[in-house]
């Protein structure tokens, strides 16, 4: 499959196009490079983690809101929980360690200032029971923008990367590259400097916050 670097480079500045698009393509042109740490990073993101110890500073110990629900209450009756700074920094600080791409079809289906509700562990939620005093249901709320940050920052380090390899001068559509042209770009594999510096230098860089669906789409559960 021909793969073009300036065309995947500008798919990452299109809000249309998803991160979980872009990934498989962005994978083949790793493999293409042979740049094996590029390629793991990026299955790893389409995959998700299965241990929070290996996964990046991005995904670990997001911002979060313990928030409880009365057995009696509604579907819209969650409140935030009557905790302290201590216990909030304790239980309300998750790991998110989902495939990009369902992370970010979550954010998708939030509303602007809107967020969704991450379950606590049932050891978690036992003790912080035990501690308030409550039989409330609880949970753990994150913004919609804790997602929207963290899928930008992949894309982010995804878009430094096809930068830097554009630069470096391969360019057009292609189905090989030959080995100099390997050679050239290898000293590019460094998916955590790509990453980190899209930490680094996100509020700056020109990648699209993740759009919310419209109705329609959050109707039929469609994403475009």
């Amino acid at each position: 499959m021909a793969t073009s670097v300036e065309n995947l480079r500008q798919r990452t500045l299109e809000p249309t196009e998803l991160l979980g698009d872009l990934l498989p393509s962005a994978i083949a042109l790793a493999t293409m490079l042979r740049h094996r740490n590029m390629t793991a990073w990026l299955r790893q993101e389409y995959d998700g983690y299965t241990d929070a110890k290996q996964a990046p500073p991005y995904r670990r110990q997001l911002p979060g809101e313990i928030v409880g629900k009365p057995p009696q209450a509604t579907m819209h009756g969650w409140v935030s929980a009557p905790v302290n700074d201590q216990q909030s920094e304790t239980y309300a600080r998750p790991d998110l360690l989902e495939p990009a791409r369902r992370l970010e079809r979550l954010c998708l289906g939030c509303k602007k200032g809107d967020g969704h509700h991450v379950q606590m562990t049932n050891e978690d939620a036992a003790t912080l029971k035990k501690e308030l005093n409550l039989t409330a249901e609880l949970a753990i709320y994150l913004d919609r923008d804790v997602y929207s940050k963290l899928v930008r920052t992949i894309r982010g380090g995804l878009y430094l990367w096809l930068s830097a390899v554009q630069e470096a001068g391969l360019t057009g559509e292609r189905n090989q590259f030959t080995r100099e042209e390997k050679e050239k770009v290898a000293h590019l594999d460094t998916p955590e400097e790509f990453w980190r510096q899209a930490m680094a230098d996100l509020d700056t860089l020109p990648i699209p916050d993740v759009r919310s669906m419209g109705i329609f789409e959050r109707l039929f559960n469609r994403t475009g």
